[in-house]
């Protein structure tokens, strides 16, 4: 073996590794101290900061009064229907309609049908009449009193019955608002008036199941009392028309839509609907216009849109004979 050969297999001087690993653990050991110190330090500071701070002053705030509208209210968009004063009940569980009172209600017949209507025999006709009653003129100067769909029976040749409907197309003909009265409606605080339109007892084929005298589940509202206003003020006006002019229209129906601001003033009236002629239809269009419609009351108003009251399907109708 060479003297080269031993001298590289020797290993390096013990010495001089010692001093090496010596260095080596004295700066891991300087290091992790380190690190255990910043570790405490911003611990310290996390937990103990906010002592040292000044505190911020709570700025005092005033209590809060919170007043909840806790009045029954019908659901939206509910159909309009009339209700006779005189017949008016505690406030129903179901509210299906909107009305100037309220009522609950009943069927005379078994229920027979699928709408939120009592069931009862009568005339095959698109109204919803739960009685037979003449029409009565108004007291003049006195508030009317009753109205929906306007219905009229003048002396003429009687004409061949409308070919029947299907349920549906009967409900939405019924819920949609009409209107027959005789006065100009001013102060909520005057009497009563003696109007109320012409009734004739309709066929209804419903789901009401409570036995009674034919009613419906509606809840009065301030909406459905001046609901019910405007509609006594036009049908009183369309009557008294019709008492001077019936040998003019002819026999059908004339729907109209329009809007009354918060002043009571008739706005964008459009004729929707006239299976009439035009002498009829210038008669409800008259009808609509010359009734004297008390202003809106403000707590109704407050909760319509900018263009006011919508009336849409107001609906003025001659039958005939029978």
């Amino acid at each position: 073996m060479t003297t080269a050969d031993i001298m590289f297999a020797q290993p390096g001087n013990p010495e001089n590794f010692r001093d090496h690993e010596y260095e080596k653990r004295t700066v891991l050991l300087a290091l992790l101290v380190a690190i255990l110190i910043h570790l405490f330090v911003a611990f310290f500071l996390a937990a103990f900061g906010g002592v040292f701070s000044p505190t911020t002053p709570v700025e005092d705030k005033p209590s809060e009064l919170t007043f909840m509208d806790l009045a029954p209210t019908a659901p939206k968009n509910s159909a309009f229907i009339e209700t006779d004063e005189s017949k008016k009940a505690p406030e129903p569980k179901e509210k299906t309609f909107e009305s100037n009172a309220n009522s609950i209600g009943a069927s005379e017949l078994a229920a027979t049908g699928e709408m939120p209507l009592p069931s009862q025999a009568g005339k095959d006709r698109p109204l919803m009449d739960f009685e037979t009653n003449p029409y009565t003129l108004d007291t003049k100067g006195a508030q009317p009193q009753q109205a929906t769909a306007a219905s009229q029976q003048p002396e003429q040749k009687t004409a061949p019955q409308p070919e029947p409907i299907t349920g549906a197309e009967q409900f939405a003909l019924l819920t949609q608002r009409s209107a027959a009265a005789l006065e100009r409606p001013t102060a909520a605080s005057q009497p009563q008036s003696a109007y109320r339109r012409l009734r004739q007892k309709t066929h209804l084929a419903g789901n009401i199941t409570n036995r009674g005298t034919s009613a419906v589940n509606a809840l009065g509202t301030p909406l459905g009392r001046y609901q019910k206003m405007v509609i006594d003020a036009i049908g009183s006006r369309w009557y008294a028309f019709m008492d001077q002019k019936r040998d003019l229209a002819n026999i059908g129906t004339l729907r109209v839509r329009f809007y009354i601001d918060r002043s009571g003033k008739v706005k964008d009236l459009k004729i929707t609907e006239n299976s009439s002629n035009e002498a009829f239809a210038n008669i409800c269009v008259q009808s609509v216009f010359e009734a004297q419609l008390p202003p809106i009351p403000e707590e109704v108003a407050n909760a319509l849109p900018p263009e006011g009251l919508e009336m849409e399907g107001l609906g003025f109708t001659v039958f005939p004979n029978g």
